[in-house]
């Protein structure tokens, strides 16, 4: 029998996989059962949460992977407020998010409804754009103006409320009306005489530098920047871009970061922001004579803490393109220098510098060992989704990446939490290649139960818990609290391995250095969720041996 009404949950579901859109994430909760049934319809995969602050960072990255909209639903009051810290997360991080949220029926309006709260308020300032449904036949139209707006540009969050009973309410079907998506959006170019201006810049320049934002991962800008720093140039990946190149290149001068910034005579800046990540752009970082580039597609990011010479405003990858282009002719002075060895060898000395920490056979483990053995074995293609303050730090320096689009953090905000429910959304964005959450024990036991959504889902991602005891080990206790302190940053030794036991996962407990590379191997390949827990020394940071590499 032909359909001949559908219900607000209906007409969106229908819509997002106009969109693409084959899974959504979120907490089962009024009003928004008819969407999640709506789903289901549909023949999307629905991905049933423990909280919606870990449905919609999961949300997030697997909309990251796949260049789409994630979408997360979440039901009225608190169930929408829980998920405004990932809106606000993924709008400074540019990860695209739809957050759709269900609200008090509209009758009950000003009159205490239950979870009643103006959630377009509580939304609005982390999002890109914050809407409310305004009747059921508009919601096909909202839906697709949301689920544009939350990629087009630079990638965020969007926010559309839905009114209770505009979820419920139907539409005769001869009414609906679906919004396909434009058969082509061309990027935005760059201007030929800014790109001709940005050549005569990096030819000149003796000592040019490349910095990586991870929106050049997002352009998929890969390749011609690949062709750009192999002409002789090196390059700093921000922390989400590490991959856009691989971090085995020659070129790559992450580990003297300090030094390439420093002393590089021109800085070309690639879809990235010159926030706290780059130093701001401050003058004191930087050489006096510096000239700085940027590539940017929101014009806005050329009004900062740096001081540009010049910008760009157009899509990362047909700009690099069209700069190698312009580039094809001439010669590049920094070629009759040795600013590239010279920055490979305060790279190299840099990194040899770790190398007694990373291959320390102390107990309880030194977490430069840790980060060291998962270097030396996670797969090239894995997903890696690092959190907390010492782990992340450590492996900022220690854990490369090598594809784009595959390393996930804290992000612009900072935010802790991220690792696991990261790593489930990129698990399930790419089910056939591996996803590795590697967390402290305070980031892991923040989203931990989620392990029981991924589990339940079949998201075989490896969690390994480097567990120090508290929020950056014991720094906190004995360098920065009164003596004397109650340990308020520190945390039980906690079994954190049993929590796969309880989901029927691969358990391991690793309490010597010789046992962590064959415990995450053994995860690897044991075909299911996996939790690696290992023991690490409280008393280490990420400053240990007078060596900190942002």
């Amino acid at each position: 029998m032909a359909e001949t009404n559908l219900n607000g949950g209906q007409l969106t579901a229908k819509q997002l996989k106009l969109a693409g859109i084959d899974t959504i994430f979120g907490v089962v909760a009024g009003p928004m059962i008819e969407l999640f049934a709506g789903a289901v319809e549909e023949g999307m995969q629905v991905i049933g949460c423990r909280h919606e602050e870990n449905a919609a960072f999961m949300a997030s990255a697997w909309g990251y992977v796949k260049k789409k909209p994630g979408v997360v639903v979440t039901g009225s009051g608190p169930g929408t407020t829980n998920a405004v810290t990932p809106m606000h997360v993924a709008t400074e991080s540019a990860m695209p998010l739809l957050v759709l949220g269900g609200s008090v029926h509209g009758s009950m309006r000003g009159l205490g409804g239950f979870q009643e709260c103006d959630q377009v308020a509580f939304a609005r300032p982390g999002c890109k754009w914050a809407q409310q449904v305004d009747s059921t036949e508009r919601i096909p139209e909202l839906v697709y103006l949301a689920s544009g707006k939350a990629v087009s540009g630079r990638p965020g969050a969007v926010y559309l409320d839905y009114p209770g009973h505009l979820v419920s309410n139907t539409v005769p079907a001869e009414r609906v009306r679906l919004r396909e998506e434009p058969a082509r959006i061309a990027p935005p170019q760059a201007d030929a005489d800014a790109i001709d201006e940005l050549a005569a810049m990096i030819s000149r320049a003796e000592r040019p530098l490349v910095l990586i934002g991870k929106g050049a991962a997002w352009a998929d800008a890969s390749e011609p920047i690949r062709a750009l720093v192999d002409r002789g140039i090196p390059y700093v990946s921000s922390p989400m871009a590490r991959g856009t190149l691989p971090d085995d290149h020659p070129n790559f001068v992450n580990a003297a970061r300090s030094t390439a910034l420093k002393h590089a005579d021109m800085i070309l800046m690639v879809a990235g922001r010159f926030n706290w990540i780059f130093s701001f752009g401050s003058a004191t970082r930087f050489a006096p004579d510096v000239k700085i580039a940027q590539i940017e597609i929101e014009p806005e990011e050329f009004y900062s803490g740096a001081k540009i010479d010049l910008g760009i405003s157009a899509d990362a990858r047909d700009a690099v393109k069209a700069l190698n282009a312009a580039l094809e002719d001439r010669s590049l002075a920094c070629n009759g220098t040795t600013w590239l060895s010279d920055l490979a060898e305060a790279r190299d000395k840099n990194q040899a510098s770790l190398r007694t920490r990373m291959e320390s056979d102390a107990v309880p483990i030194d977490p430069h060992r840790v980060l060291s053995e998962l270097a030396q074995t996670l797969p090239r293609n894995a997903s890696i989704a690092v959190d907390g303050e010492t782990t992340m730090g450590i492996a900022r320096q220690i854990l490369p990446s090598f594809e784009p689009r595959h390393r996930f953090n804290s992000g612009t905000t900072g935010c802790m939490g991220t690792g696991v429910p990261y790593a489930i959304g990129a698990k399930l964005a790419r089910p056939d290649e591996p996803s590795v959450a590697v967390c402290g024990d305070y980031a892991f036991g923040s989203a931990m139960m989620d392990v029981e959504t991924a589990a339940r889902v079949g998201a075989k991602v490896v969690f390994v818990v480097c567990n120090n005891e508290g929020i950056a080990g014991h720094m906190l206790q004995d360098h920065m609290l009164p003596e004397g302190s109650p340990k308020i940053a520190a945390l039980l030794p906690a079994s954190y391995e049993k929590i796969a036991e309880m989901v029927d996962g691969h358990a391991e407990r690793v309490d010597q250095p010789s046992e962590i590379r064959p415990a995450v191997e053994r995860a690897l390949a044991a075909e299911r969720l996996a939790v690696v827990h290992i023991r690490m020394d409280p008393k280490v940071t990420r400053m240990s041996g007078g060596v900190y590499l942002r």
